[in-house]
């Protein structure tokens, strides 16, 4: 049994709320001829869980393949991936500005889903858990939108907002895991990490 895993992610978040569960790991970055976007196309009429399940399962499969062609010591996986869904729409990582400020906009005032998918795995055994949690943003003036994106924070966010940053004033209600909602969930990271060996 290995005494770490690797975290196949390029989030701070995700490697700072794996560093609270106190368990040692080591980055599993994509190379840079990889196209990790290229994972996260959505398929046309993809339900919203079904996608972010999809999409870790790719994570995981593209990570793997990254261990063992660099030769690196065998050790489990961990991959995760976080989208935000208004009904059945999907709201990824914004393409631009414009892009964050039209999101920040269809979200205002509504509650909507934030679905993290978490995968730990090896060549011969994979677990996988899904949480699912609601935001309720207050309803938001296009000056309010305007300042926040300026800011830069909705960069490489899904739904173009960080939980943890400026985005909280907007924030009226919660329901579900904040860790998962920052991109990790705890709970469900830790039974997957027990599920393998380690302690928690």
């Amino acid at each position: 049994m290995s005494d770490f895993i690797y975290l196949a992610s390029q989030s701070p978040r995700r490697r700072q709320l794996l560093e609270q569960l106190g368990v040692r790991h080591e980055l599993l970055l994509p190379d840079a001829d990889e196209d990790a976007e290229a994972i996260e196309a959505v398929f046309s009429g993809e339900a919203p869980a079904a996608y972010v399940q999809r999409v870790t399962q790719l994570k995981l499969d593209a990570a793997l393949a990254r261990l063992k062609r660099r030769g690196l010591p065998a050790a489990p996986v961990l991959c995760s991936d976080t989208t935000v869904a208004l009904g059945r729409t999907i709201y990824g990582k914004p393409a631009d500005a414009a892009d964050a400020r039209r999101m920040l906009a269809e979200l205002a005032g509504h509650s909507h889903r934030v679905l993290t998918a978490v995968a730990i795995g090896t060549p011969r055994r994979r677990l996988q858990a899904l949480s699912s949690s609601r935001v309720t943003f207050t309803a938001l003036s296009r000056p309010q939108i305007s300042a926040y994106v300026a800011g830069g924070e909705p960069r490489g966010k899904a739904g173009a907002y960080a939980v943890q940053g400026r985005a909280a004033a907007f924030i009226s209600h919660i329901s579900g895991s904040y860790s998962g909602i920052m991109g990790l969930p705890m709970h469900e990271t830790a039974q997957l990490l027990q599920a393998f060996g380690f302690k928690i």
